[in-house]
């Protein structure tokens, strides 16, 4: 059920949604080393002091950013700044800073290693690891053999201080509510508090100490790194499974080794950063997902103002009708929200080896660096699918479906309805369509194929409509005017696909369906 919490969502969602993933990130997390500059400073922070503060970061920026690329240029690839800083400035909080050359000498290897990580530890062109805590993992464990003792920095999350944890959070909500990885976040710090709670009970009761559960709670939650592991890690969609229940599994085992770390030959622990690489590999195992090359075929315009790109994908897919994928489209001079985007898939697992995506032309004015360059791509062109993810498919069985889009927010309701032809399945579907007007009914010979009844909400009379389709004669779509043309609502699992205003807008005829998934975008 959706809630006045749920529609306020959305709406931030459209804010947040001006800037790419990685981007956010970013500026987060300089947000957040400039605050903790700043409290190091005034002596707030006592270690690090400022100086090893700067210093420790431009290492790290500088190695990061050298082997990224050197390695890109190898490999052939865009050079991503904002990738190599969001590495360095993750190192930053996760390791001792210092100024001594052992310290300095240490972060650099650190910086190395997660670099090379990203290209070497890779599956099909993705990273299996998380690149920052793979670096911090291996200095870490290797300063605590007698041959490496010298290496002048190690693990020591100061991040996990209770000044910082209201910025941490802050700024970590952001990000998780961008990425939409709140659920699994949560999850995860209550499966870190929890066990770190009955490891203290324990150690406790072993030494005989009084066990104070405020004390303790106030350790575990603002003394201990789990908020920024959480928020700036553990969340990194590269590194999880695509869908949610799998991410909720390993947001548990990431928490229970995080908040219970695992004494390794007595000469490290599996906390922390080497908890959330146990984490990616059950990740890995879940979905054996890579970056596929698509080879662009053509360039449709399905209505004056939204066209369809198909593809022929280089490799193999794997996607469920419904999910979406992430297009990576390097380009000169990106703006501030980056080289790649996610758009649902329109064509149907049954359709491959061909891909088909659409969207809509949108401003045309200030148009991003991203759509200049997708827009002027010729057939011919390839491009990377980064991975698919989404929760936003039908559920099993036979139960009754109410699909809801707006405009070119049909596109995974025309890959849902041709699988569903395709596999020769009989489901009980509504579909309401809402365009501005008539002539921006996308893929309206696709959906009328399909047999499925479909109430339209459009200013003017769609000409030629099949038996099975009904005009709304002007009306405008909200929750009466939904509750009329589909009397059965409660009766239905509802999927809405279009802006955040239109699923706010219906939040009170939605609250009376089944259950609600939704899939909110604001424009690329």
């Amino acid at each position: 059920m959706i809630t006045t919490f749920a529609a306020a969502r959305q709406r931030v969602l459209a804010v947040l949604g001006a800037l790419s993933m990685y981007r956010l990130v970013l500026f987060a997390l300089i947000a957040l080393a400039a605050i903790a500059l700043v409290l190091s400073l005034f002596g707030v922070i006592v270690s690090p002091t400022p100086v090893e503060l700067v210093v420790s970061f431009a290492v790290l920026a500088a190695v990061i950013s050298s082997v990224d690329a050197a390695a890109q240029r190898i490999l052939q690839l865009p050079w991503r700044i904002e990738s190599s800083l969001v590495t360095a400035l993750i190192l930053l909080f996760v390791l001792r800073p210092g100024v001594e050359p052992a310290a300095l000498l240490g972060l650099a290897i650190a910086g190395a290693v997660a670099s090379v990580s990203k290209y070497v530890i890779a599956w099909r062109g993705r990273h299996i690891f998380n690149p920052a805590a793979f670096g911090a993992a291996v200095v870490s464990i290797l300063g605590a053999f007698g041959a490496f003792a010298w290496l002048g920095t190690s693990s020591s999350w100061w991040v996990g201080t209770p000044v910082l944890a209201v910025p941490v959070v802050l700024l970590g909500l952001a990000v998780l509510w961008r990425t939409e990885k709140i659920r699994v976040v949560s999850l995860f710090l209550v499966a870190a508090v929890a066990t770190s709670l009955v490891r203290q009970a324990v150690q406790a009761a072993q030494f005989d100490i009084p066990f104070d559960l405020v004390t303790a709670l106030s350790f575990a939650v603002l003394q201990s790194p789990f908020l920024f592991l959480g928020a700036f890690m553990l969340s990194e969609p590269l590194t999880l499974p695509p869908r949610r229940r799998q991410q909720l599994a390993v947001a548990v085992l990431v928490g229970v080794l995080a908040g219970w770390p695992i004494s390794v030959a007595g000469l490290f622990t599996l906390g922390q950063e080497r908890a959330l690489l146990i984490g990616n590999l059950l990740a890995f195992a879940f979905a054996l997902r890579g970056s596929v090359r698509l080879v662009l075929e053509r360039r449709t315009f399905v209505t004056p103002t939204a066209q369809e790109l198909t593809f022929r994908a280089k490799g193999r897919v794997r996607f469920l009708a419904g999910q979406y994928l992430e297009l990576d489209v390097p380009h000169r001079r990106p703006d501030a929200r980056g080289t790649r985007r996610e758009f649902s898939i329109v064509s149907a697992p049954a359709d491959l080896p061909t891909l088909r995506i659409a969207y809509k032309n949108g401003d045309q004015k200030h148009p991003s660096s991203y759509k200049r360059a997708l827009a002027a791509a010729e057939p011919g062109a390839t491009f990377a699918v980064t991975g698919t993810w989404g929760d936003f498919v039908l559920p099993r069985g036979e139960q009754p479906v109410l699909m809801v889009a707006a405009g070119i927010g049909v596109t995974p309701f025309v890959s849902q309805l041709r699988q569903l032809r395709a596999t020769g399945q009989q489901r009980d579907v509504v579909l309401v369509y809402v365009a501005a007007e008539a002539a921006e009914l996308a893929f309206r010979e696709e959906l009328e194929a399909t047999g499925v009844r479909t109430v339209v909400f459009t200013r003017d009379e769609p000409t030629g409509l099949p038996a099975h389709w009904s005009w709304a004669r002007g009306a405008r779509l909200g929750a009466e005017s939904l509750e009329q043309a589909v009397p059965d609502l409660a009766e239905r699992h509802a999927f809405i696909s279009g802006p955040p205003r239109l699923i706010a807008d219906l939040a009170p005829a939605l609250q009376r369906a089944r259950s609600l998934t939704t899939d909110a975008f604001a424009g690329y």
